[in-house]
């Protein structure tokens, strides 16, 4: 085996993905499965499918073009703003996008005209979070803009909550975009698809809200890949917390002083940090480092402690027995952590179908 490692378990991804899908479905919110964190991998894509997605997202037209490549055929929802000069690849292969722009929309108006297709938009809503979003006493006017652009389809509108700043999609929030989408409707006498209310974070009020929300979809990809909510890393019940993990090698194990010695300056990174003297300590060195994943989160297993990182070494110290070198430690990873570890070229991803135990 090569290391360090993502071990992707898709068992666990199918499970979550079918459990969330089932409990929202039953609160008439559809899921949207959101692939960014694993680049769009098809073996994800199809993972995500056979547990019962209907529709896949991404925030990057590469990824959602390697997936339509791979011969993926279900409809695409684009959930990052298109730029401008990658307007026509957005056409080609993404059924839907998320906008928030007139000149981008006219754009993609464009571009399907001259090739003959339909493009569906989903029109943002700034609700607080202050990142993309029309802001909601524009709404009226920013639609009355565009509805009449050529093959251009208004599917809908949506927000996005709580990934610049922790801003929770609360009733209040999510009863403004449902008054939001019911202006629009009388407004200009269509019906909205798709009332996106927002990601990971939306879980926890979807499950407990009731019947008289417009919302019917959430783009969820942290709560699949990590089982947990965003706003405040709970775990959500009957969900794996474990499904991707990453291995990595120990390179050097010895007893050493905890405290360095000589004229000190700044880091590699420009750091220059506090150190208190412990003594003598059982430091690790292993094989990863903030080229290959987000050091602080990783969550390593107990009697492990992180105590620093290099761009190739992660410093480690145990508190029972020193390891070998050679040993081999799994850790936990939050969201960032996956990201990066999932994007870098070093990391060496392993996908592993076999049943989990329940």
């Amino acid at each position: 085996m090569n290391y360090p490692r993502v071990d992707i378990n898709c068992a666990k991804i199918y499970h979550n993905t079918q459990t969330l899908i089932n409990r929202l479905n039953h609160k008439g919110i559809s899921v949207t499965p959101v692939t960014k964190v694993c680049l769009g991998h098809p073996i994800i894509a199809n993972t995500l499918i056979s547990a019962g997605a209907h529709m896949i997202a991404d925030s990057r037209v590469e990824n959602i073009e390697k997936m339509r490549k791979s011969g993926m055929s279900l409809p695409t929802m684009l959930i990052r703003t298109p730029m401008l000069s990658q307007a026509s690849n957005v056409v080609k292969y993404c059924n839907i996008s998320l906008n928030s722009e007139i000149a981008v929309i006219e754009q993609l108006s464009l571009i399907a005209n001259q090739t003959n297709i339909i493009h569906g938009i989903i029109i943002m809503v700034e609700l607080g979070d202050l990142r993309e979003g029309v802001m909601p006493n524009n709404l009226l006017a920013f639609i009355g803009k565009i509805i009449n652009l050529p093959n251009i389809v208004i599917k809908g509108i949506g927000t996005n909550l709580a990934c610049r700043y922790g801003i929770s999609p609360d009733n209040d929030k999510m009863s403004q975009l449902s008054a939001l989408a019911n202006e629009v409707e009388e407004a200009f006498s269509i019906q909205l698809d798709i009332i996106s209310g927002g990601n990971s974070a939306s879980i926890s009020w979807a499950v407990n809200h009731g019947k008289n929300s417009r919302i019917n979809n959430l783009r969820i990809g942290e709560a699949i890949f990590l089982g947990c909510e965003p706003l405040y890393q709970e775990p959500i019940e009957g969900l794996f917390t474990d499904a991707i993990t990453l291995t990595a090698e120990v390179i050097e194990s010895k007893i050493k002083p905890s405290l360095p010695w000589g004229e000190r300056g700044k880091n590699a990174f420009g750091e220059k940090q506090a150190i208190p003297n412990r003594g003598d300590v059982s430091q690790a060195l292993i094989a990863l480092g903030r080229l290959d994943v987000h050091i602080s989160g990783l969550k390593p297993p107990a009697g492990i402690k992180i105590v620093s990182s290099t761009s190739d070494h992660l410093v480690i110290e145990t508190s029972g027995e020193s390891l070998l070198v050679g040993q081999k430690v799994q850790f936990n990873l939050d969201y960032g952590a996956i990201l990066l570890a999932m994007s870098s070229p070093y990391t060496h991803k392993s996908f592993n179908h076999q049943d989990f135990d329940t």
